[in-house]
């Protein structure tokens, strides 16, 4: 989650997707941030500074590569997770 003091690094918007490049400067940590309008996928991912600008232009293959996946536009784990009885 973004602080007060989270910086914008990147930009960018293009047909209902909006991946932001984000810095924050007291944990040094970036992160990329996705919303995707059309699918409603909505995530940020912390990413390392070697691999920043592969992850803010690819963001979904970044994302699957570290265990999330999509499938029509909801966020699967890559772990199945069985589900406990009440």
């Amino acid at each position: 989650m973004a602080s007060k003091r989270t910086k914008e690094l990147d930009f960018r918007s293009n047909d209902g997707l909006e991946v932001a490049l984000l810095w924050q400067p007291e944990t040094n940590q970036l992160s990329v941030s996705v919303y995707d309008s059309k699918t409603g996928d909505d995530f940020e991912i912390e990413v390392d500074p070697a691999k920043a600008t592969d992850a803010f232009h690819h963001p979904y293959a970044y994302a699957a590569s570290r265990g999330v996946h999509f499938v029509a536009g909801t966020r699967t784990p890559e772990i199945e997770i069985e589900a406990v009885p009440a």
